[in-house]
């Protein structure tokens, strides 16, 4: 199964040259939240428009691998985001190596696209 992770360009090429992702979410990291906040394929267009929609730099969409993470002793849990929508949230940062696609995303006419 994977779960899905909105990115900074710029953040992922980093992670790949560091070999660890950190990033919670805009603005904060994993030291600073406790999880790193992922989605759910239907979920990432809505989580894009609320938090990324005046953001000026290039996104991506990150595909996380959940088998690889689980086996990698990180936890994953499916959390309330605050109106009764579970979100998935990764406990630990993400090894580069657990991310199988990374999908091109941008912005059109106020909607996000992405893959």
């Amino acid at each position: 199964m994977s779960i899905y992770h909105l990115a900074h360009v710029a953040d992922w090429t980093a992670a790949v040259n560091d070999g660890r992702y950190t990033v919670s979410t805009r603005g904060a990291d994993l030291a600073q939240v406790g999880f790193i906040h992922a989605s759910h394929a239907h979920q990432v267009s809505t989580v894009a428009e609320f938090l990324y929609a005046d953001d000026p730099e290039e996104l991506c969409v990150l595909e996380v691998d959940t088998e690889a993470a689980i086996a990698a002793g990180v936890e994953l849990i499916e959390e309330d985001g605050g109106e009764g929508e579970f979100f998935p949230h990764i406990y630990g940062a993400i090894d580069p190596n657990w991310v199988t696609r990374v999908w091109p995303a941008r912005f059109a006419d106020g909607r996000f696209i992405w893959g």
